[in-house]
């Protein structure tokens, strides 16, 4: 009888290599898809295990470029932060795997997907979510989530003892003892002995960047071009070293930035499903974009379009963090950024030093500064005689609210009395 065929997005770990060895025992043709985002990662490597493991193809996908494109860049001229701090890296890349693997399956004929993401996570709302957004069809296979396989796997010993029954190569190592994810955005680092928020992290936690007290005694000067809100160009402005093309550009902030320790977080968050998290991030070339997006837009961007936008900001951070990224308000949000970023044009000066990103300067050929305008030395055109007539339409509402609190309310708190 034809096997049924189910797309693995697959790791190399222990996880998605059981899972690979579970899903073949259990009938299924099982076809590999590993996404290059960006991870350090011996790629060939991890295809040789797949097949020794039972795969019976493999796909190494390059998305690194679609992923700076068509994911980062689209996040930065939202400027979404989720909860006011985190940037995204792990949530920005999901919806991309997940592209990429439903792809897969349609090109194999293939009914199921599969992934190894807990069942407390927010990666496994993340990938079903996108899945049936793209392909309503599809069935999904979770085994942290299947009874069966619960069952067989309590916990990290079962798994181990499995591999080596299995003759699965296991590379889990003692030395990082908690669960990292990688891709160009950021690392994140959580789980394990990061678990007690109290904790500090040990220096070792940190991969991508340096260390606070090792980053260089000098600032490091660069200039960052944008056209519509996208980068374009930067420059170094020490050593005169640029970078054009996104792939490169976006590598060699991270390049900047982690040699300066720029980008590092550690924050409690509240993943979708309720429960509240540690994690650790380190997003260099990321924070540096960020900064540099928003001073651009201070210049370049129309006040009431700006406040507008910035009331979107917290939902579209939702909506990614979630997963909501192939939604219909997605697509709502997306269209009112495009429309916000059409003058967003001009070049950001910075300075990077130990953890900081400073902006030293700007200029935009669609800045909507004027320098004789906003003078307090110069009038610049300016009657200030207009304000009092500003101030008093502005002040009619205030004035009838304390007349009738006077009339008709007790005491407040807030009042002051006359």
């Amino acid at each position: 009888m034809k096997k049924e065929k189910v797309v693995l997005a697959y790791s190399g770990g222990l996880d998605t290599s059981v899972i690979l060895k579970w899903l073949e025992l259990k009938g299924y043709e099982v076809i590999c898809f590993v996404g290059n985002v960006g991870q350090t990662e011996d790629f060939e490597a991890v295809e040789k295990k797949a097949y020794a493991t039972g795969a019976t193809k493999v796909y190494t996908e390059d998305l690194r470029e679609d992923f700076v494109v068509n994911y980062i860049w689209p996040a930065l001229q939202g400027n979404a932060l989720y909860e006011g701090r985190y940037l995204l890296g792990t949530s920005l890349a999901r919806p991309l795997l997940a592209k990429s693997q439903i792809a897969i399956a349609a090109k194999e004929g293939a009914k199921y997907v599969s992934h190894g993401s807990t069942g407390k996570g927010n990666d496994q709302v993340r990938f079903e979510l996108n899945y049936y957004a793209l392909n309503p069809e599809i069935k999904v296979i979770a085994p942290w989530r299947d009874p069966e396989f619960l069952s067989e796997f309590k916990g990290r010993t079962d798994l181990i003892n499995f591999a080596q029954k299995h003759g699965i190569e296991i590379t889990a190592s003692k030395k990082r003892p908690y669960s990292e994810d990688e891709n160009l955005m950021h690392i994140s680092h959580e789980a394990g002995i990061l678990e007690d928020p109290a904790l500090p992290p040990d220096d070792s936690v940190f991969s991508i960047s340096a260390l606070l007290r090792d980053a260089p005694d000098q600032e490091t000067k660069i200039e960052i071009s944008f056209e519509n809100g996208t980068p374009v160009h930067v420059k170094n402005l020490e050593d005169g070293i640029e970078k054009a093309e996104p792939l490169e550009l976006f590598t060699y902030l991270n390049e900047l930035g982690g040699k300066n320790a720029i980008g590092q977080l550690d924050m409690v968050e509240n993943r979708f499903i309720g429960i509240k998290s540690r994690g650790i991030y380190e997003t260099p070339g990321g924070t540096i974009l960020w900064e540099a997006h928003r001073d651009i837009e201070g210049i370049a961007m129309d006040k009431e379009v700006m406040h507008l936008r910035d009331m979107l900001i917290p939902k579209f951070a939702e909506l990614i963090y979630n997963g909501f990224w192939y939604s219909p308000e997605m697509d709502f949000i997306m269209s009112a950024f495009n429309k916000s970023q059409e003058a967003i044009t001009g070049k950001v000066r910075l300075s990077l030093y130990k953890g900081n990103v400073v902006t030293i300067g700007r200029d935009s050929p669609y800045s909507l500064y004027d320098q004789d305008l906003s003078s307090m030395d110069i009038e610049g055109g300016f009657d200030a005689t207009d304000s009092t007539g500003f101030i008093n339409i502005n002040a009619i509402r205030l004035k009838a609210h304390k007349l009738v609190l006077q009339k008709n309310r007790p005491y407040n708190w807030r009042e002051v009395e006359a």
